[in-house]
């Protein structure tokens, strides 16, 4: 199984079927901060649901579409971020990341997201790493201006969250540039 640290404390693990329950129980504990901004959230309710995803991420990874990982923090589960999309062709990945409301404010999303921009421009052979966040998710927003990522524009009604439809401020990161 690919595992990566991060720092000490933090490690990347890709996704596994055993991690099922966990991820179930950790976003039941999180639910009512995770769907303001998820739109999955709702829609996943049982250990089967995080089979099911977790089975479609490791077919995705093993061509190359997408990496799934945990976020492990002092050993425990605590979040998860990969790369939502590799895309060959354009040569950009889109990173996306949730992280437990407990474990926010330590610089995990920012270090672990900072290890997936090294892996995308020297594993991959990327040229441009984006970010898509929630215009008013002003937390995720920071996380990439912390990075060094630019906002290259707001696009209006993005996605639907739960009823709520929702404008994306996108920020990309290109290789030249960094």
């Amino acid at each position: 199984m690919f595992s990566l640290n991060i720092d000490k404390e933090t490690a990347l693990e890709l996704v596994h079927p055993v991690m099922a329950k966990h991820l179930h129980e950790l976003v039941e504990k999180n639910r009512a901060y995770l769907s303001e901004w998820l739109p999955w959230v709702n829609k996943t309710k049982s250990i089967e649901d995080y089979q099911s995803f977790i089975n479609q991420a490791l077919h995705d990874y093993a061509d190359d579409k997408k990496m799934v990982c945990v976020i492990k923090y002092q050993e425990e589960l605590v979040g998860v971020c990969g790369f939502n999309s590799i895309n060959p062709m354009l040569k950009k990945v889109e990173i996306g990341y949730w992280l437990a409301s407990e474990y926010q404010g330590r610089g995990i999303i920012t270090n672990v997201c900072q290890k997936l921009i090294e892996i995308a421009f020297n594993h991959y052979n990327m040229d441009k790493v984006q970010i898509s966040a929630a215009e008013e998710n002003h937390k995720s927003r920071a996380v990439c201006e912390r990075l060094g990522m630019k906002l290259e524009g707001i696009i209006t009604n993005a996605e639907n969250v739960d009823g709520k439809i929702v404008n994306h401020a996108i920020y990309g990161l290109n290789r030249k540039n960094n």
